[in-house]
């Protein structure tokens, strides 16, 4: 009920009441009512001040609250200086209410040493009614009634560190990524407060998409990945004795002349040194139609040789039988570490150069030789250079089978995935135990771009670092909830030591962490390749490895890891932008947000920004105690 409302309501019911008592001709009556006439009327319209007062006392309280929380936030120490802080904002609080006066004399505020600003204030507020209408009743009652409000704030004696974890998948391209900077940046001046001093306040930033992006701190989390070895020699593998060729025909098949050769049909030969028809050099043939000194020669497919538009023959071919009859090659790399049936991947090799960029099995390993078969149907002589890489998990490459059977050979990346046994769900420093290495195709889903960016005080840098996300890749939101308390773990700190994380103590360091995504959870590893589990816009089937997910649903891993970091004192925060109320990612953000007031669903940009504002509030708040 407004003032006025209440107000008309009153004096008429004051009017009322006289007319009832003018006409009560009884003399008692009337004497009595001449006589309590004014201390009713006073009574009538005094608590039309009275009910204003309790109005003001309510707004100055308010904005006395409001004036301490500024001289808590302040630096300052001294009553002087946190007087000027809290009378300057208390002052700009009272605008709203121009008829009350503020008594400055009156005004304090101090520091007490249990770290508690303390403030009190009074105003003078003018009467509105019983000295206009009353006099001269109305003196009983002085133009102005003192108000006055005690504050306490308990100021922040805890430093403040929170990772923000924020989906940059290629579902939040177009107006979603916009919409998200924009509200980032804004949170950024939530929470990371202009003075450092006497307590901290910092940010960190955790972009995610298919992984996590470590940076220049990725050997250090999920090792260093075993590189390669130098290549000295490579030749093919022979059997028996080299044979020179008097003839060769050009003829469809090719019919090739060496007296006494001693091959037999189904045999696989190499021809090399031919003038003339160089068409037969370096190269694997099948031996068919034998006789003593000729045969004739197929490819190792079984189609005949067709020398019909070869050159003339001139003669200086030498043809010598493949051992085995596979043509293998040995290669001769100085303590290459590699074993029998293992996976090696080559490059850099001049001269035969058709063993450039392809992943062979390893066989007949030494100290420092071991041969593979090419299945290559022509070879040039090796010359010089090339690098051996093995193709196992810890080394650079890793070869593996795809969900059709086909072997795939990925590079790995700076990303980052889930890490696995007994650890998966902890904090422990990644010294004790590695994170999950990654090995993204070359052409679908690639690592993001974006790298972690850990606790910083610096908001121009972490909005400068948030302008520069691009959207990419699928969603492996279990993989930044991970990252978002990593940030804030005091065992991560010999990573960045001069962005260190505080020790858990939730008396001295508040620590939180605020998860967004606009999606479902669809990127699970298996030894660090897509998983054929993995859900639809994770990226071709040929990339993803046929196993199973080493941990399992990434919905599930996401509430584990939640109830982990909540378990050590971590607030966590969700942010659900457009997702829809009831879906899998809603409910995994519901699980793991801290309390339901820390859970969001934002249908729109503006609405993603209340909630960022929400949580930035929540957060940086500081305790009223009185």
């Amino acid at each position: 009920m407004g003032l006025k409302t209440w107000m008309d309501g009153v004096v008429g019911g004051a009017c009322g009441l006289a007319r009832r008592f003018a006409g009560d001709v009884r003399g008692n009556v009337a004497m009595l009512f001449g006589l309590s006439l004014p201390v009713l009327i006073l009574m009538v319209f005094g608590g039309v001040d009275i009910h204003r007062m309790s109005t003001v006392r309510i707004n100055l309280q308010d904005a006395l609250d409001a004036a301490t929380l500024a001289a808590a936030r302040s630096p300052y120490t001294q009553e002087a200086d946190l007087r000027r802080v809290g009378l300057a904002a208390l002052k700009a609080n009272l605008q709203a209410y121009p008829n009350v006066t503020l008594e400055e004399d009156q005004t304090r505020f101090v520091l007490t040493g249990d770290d508690v600003v303390v403030a009190d204030a009074r105003v003078q507020v003018k009467t509105l009614v019983a000295n206009i209408f009353l006099p001269p009743y109305g003196q009983l009652m002085d133009d102005y009634l003192p108000v006055g409000s005690h504050s306490e704030v308990d100021r922040s004696s805890r430093n403040l560190e929170v990772a923000l974890v924020l989906d940059v998948t290629g579902s939040m391209g177009g107006q979603k990524i916009t919409d998200l900077k924009k509200a980032a940046k804004e949170l950024v001046d939530i929470i990371v407060q202009p003075t450092q001093t006497p307590y901290y306040s910092k940010l960190a930033l955790v972009p995610y998409s298919m992984g996590v992006n470590p940076g220049s701190n990725a050997n250090a989390v999920r090792g260093t990945p075993i590189g390669s070895t130098n290549i000295s020699g490579a030749a093919i593998n022979f059997t028996g004795s080299e044979k020179s060729i008097s003839a060769a025909t050009k003829e469809r098949p090719v019919e090739i002349t060496s007296n006494s050769h001693g091959f037999s049909n189904y045999d696989v030969v190499w021809i090399t040194g031919a003038s003339g028809m160089t068409q037969l050099n370096n190269k694997a043939y099948q031996v068919r139609n034998k006789t003593n000194h000729t045969f004739e020669l197929y490819t190792l497919g079984g189609s005949r040789v067709d020398g019909r538009y070869y050159s003339t023959y001139n003669g200086n071919a030498k043809v010598r039988r493949c051992q085995n009859n596979d043509c293998s090659v040995t290669i001769t790399s100085n303590g290459h570490g590699l074993s029998n049936n293992q996976y090696v991947f080559i490059n850099g090799v001049n001269g035969m150069t058709q063993l450039n960029n392809g992943t062979y099995l390893v066989g007949n390993a030494t100290s420092n030789t071991f041969t593979i078969d090419p299945d290559l149907s022509a070879l040039n002589p090796y010359t010089s250079g090339g690098k051996a890489w093995c193709a196992q998990q810890g080394c650079t490459y890793f070869a593996f089978e795809n969900m059709y059977g086909d072997l795939q050979t990925h590079q790995i990346s700076s990303c980052v995935t889930e890490r696995t046994g007994a650890n998966a769900y902890t904090d422990v420093a990644p010294s004790t135990t590695r994170v999950g290495r990654n090995y993204p195709s070359a052409s679908s889903n690639t690592c993001l771009n974006a790298p972690i960016l850990p606790l910083s005080s610096n908001r121009s840098t972490l909005k400068s670092t948030i302008d520069g996300y691009d959207v990419e890749g699928s969603t492996a939101g279990q993989i930044g909830i991970a990252w978002g308390w990593y940030m804030v773990s005091p065992n991560f700190n010999y990573l960045w030591p001069s962005s260190a994380a505080a020790a858990y103590n939730t008396a001295k360091t508040l620590k939180a962490v605020i998860i967004m995504t606009d999606g479902e959870f669809n990127t699970p590893y298996c030894s660090g390749v897509i998983s054929r589990q993995a859900g639809s816009g994770s990226g071709s089937n040929t990339g993803k490895i046929d196993c199973d997910a080493d941990n399992g649903d990434p919905f599930e891993q996401g509430k584990s890891m939640c109830a982990a970091m909540k378990a050590r004192g971590v607030l966590v925060y969700t942010v659900g932008f457009q997702i829809e109320s009831g879906s899998n990612a809603a409910d995994v953000l519901r699980s793991c947000a801290s309390t339901p007031a820390s859970f969001f669903l934002p249908a729109n940009g503006g609405d993603l920004s209340e909630a960022f504002a929400a949580i930035g509030r929540d957060i940086t708040q500081l305790r009223i105690s009185k």
